[in-house]
């Protein structure tokens, strides 16, 4: 078998039937990365009858005058555990990319090695760890596990199952701040490419992407249906009507307590008097502003996320809000929307990236607790490696710092602190 170059439609044919396809090893994102500053090819390992029997995307990078580094998104699409197959894949593309100034490439297989615990984040380990010995067989070096998110893709991640979705099934803060948000008045819309402009003032400080990244991802994956973006809005009008009726529901409350506390001055009851003055003074609050927001009649947008389909799964890709509306729990709220949104038709809710950390003192601390209060399955993945190709020259790489300085910077720009 031999090496080829494959046609867009080949390629997808083939990886739509791997259980490790995903919108990363797709015709469409190699488009994307080539507007970012990516060469890339798309190859396969083919027989004489041209069937395929591995294949991938890989994207390459200028690292130094004239050499170059290769990048295979969630690793190359074959079966690992075949090791006469992932042997001679591995020998095939050395061989290809040895005259090509390739020094080496990177993958990261979406292959989980194990499912974390969220009550007490032990992990149970599964057979696909022995795909970690087969790499290392064939010449594979495996990077060192990022602990946060200093990789290229997150090691960690949440799945939920939609069909088993149900709010009782999130733990009872995530209820709380959902309902919250509903009260505020929240509701949640489909947008058009336009709103890529509302939708980037949400995340700018959040990852280092301009707009145009984003909007060429929306173009381009929305010409095969792949991509939804959504943004949240505060209804006024419902906003002041549900702050009414709590208000005058609470004052009502209030003056009962207040008799009860006549009658009998325990500490329970004043203790239920002042919590009640502060959930009034809130009310107040809350219609306060709500009138005053209604008689602008103007629509505020407070948060978004962009959507990936494919397949069976829908992925978080990006989501923020607008901090000021903190107390409104839009993100709580966009989550859940979606998950319903998505229910009817897709099996999994990929959550995206959590850290490996699962301490309060992680900086990341506030972004695993929000995800985690939907109760995803968690999983470790496999990890990073490097497929050696010019050992000599990867190795004055790492040498002289310049994998550490091209590799070394995070995607994300501050931690993520959503509570």
């Amino acid at each position: 078998m031999n090496i080829k170059e494959l046609t867009f439609q080949k390629f997808e044919e083939f990886v739509k039937k791997n259980p490790l396809a995903s919108h990363y090893q797709s015709s469409d994102y190699a488009l994307l990365m080539s507007e970012v500053g990516y060469d890339y090819d798309i190859i396969g390992l083919c027989d004489e009858q041209e069937t395929i029997h591995a294949a991938s995307l890989i994207l390459f990078k200028k690292i130094g005058f004239k050499a170059k580094y290769g990048y295979a998104p969630k690793g190359f699409i074959l079966d690992y555990f075949n090791q006469s197959l992932l042997k001679e894949f591995t020998e095939k593309i050395k061989e290809y990319y040895e005259d090509k100034n390739v020094i080496f490439i990177k993958i990261n297989p979406e292959i989980a090695i194990a499912e974390v615990d969220i009550k007490n984040y032990t992990r149970t380990y599964n057979w696909n760890c022995e795909i970690k010995d087969f790499l290392n067989d064939n010449g594979y070096i495996k990077l060192k596990d990022n602990l946060y998110f200093e990789s290229l893709l997150p090691r960690f991640g949440g799945i939920l199952n939609l069909k088993e979705l149900s709010i009782n099934n999130f733990d009872k803060n995530t209820r709380n701040k959902i309902k919250r948000s509903i009260q505020k008045g929240l509701e949640i819309e489909p947008a058009e490419r336009s709103g890529i402009d509302i939708f980037y003032n949400f995340i700018k400080d959040k990852r280092n992407r301009d707009e145009f990244y984003y909007k060429d991802y929306y173009n381009i994956f929305h010409k095969t249906n792949q991509i939804d973006l959504f943004l949240v809005s505060i209804n006024t009008k419902e906003y002041l009507y549900n702050a009414k009726e709590l208000y005058e529901k609470e004052l009502e409350r209030n003056n009962q307590l207040n008799h009860n506390l006549i009658e009998n001055n325990s500490q329970k009851n004043i203790n239920l008097k002042m919590n009640s003055d502060r959930k009034l003074l809130s009310y107040k609050n809350d219609v306060l502003e709500a009138t005053e927001r209604n008689s602008k009649n103007e629509k505020i947008y407070i948060a978004g996320a962009l959507m990936i389909k494919y397949k069976n799964r829908v992925q978080l890709l990006m989501s923020g809000y607008d901090r000021k509306f903190r107390r409104f729990c839009p993100n709580y709220f966009l989550h859940y929307k979606l998950m319903e949104h998505y229910q009817k038709d897709y099996q999994y809710f990929d959550l995206n990236g959590l850290t490996g950390d699962f301490t309060k003192e992680n900086p990341y601390y506030g972004l695993n607790k929000f995800k985690l209060g939907f109760h995803p399955k968690v999983y470790e993945f496999i990890g990073e490696y490097d497929l050696i190709i010019q050992e000599k020259k990867y190795t004055q790489l790492i040498m002289n710092g310049t994998l550490a300085k091209i590799f070394n910077k995070p995607d994300i720009k501050k931690p993520n602190t959503e509570m």
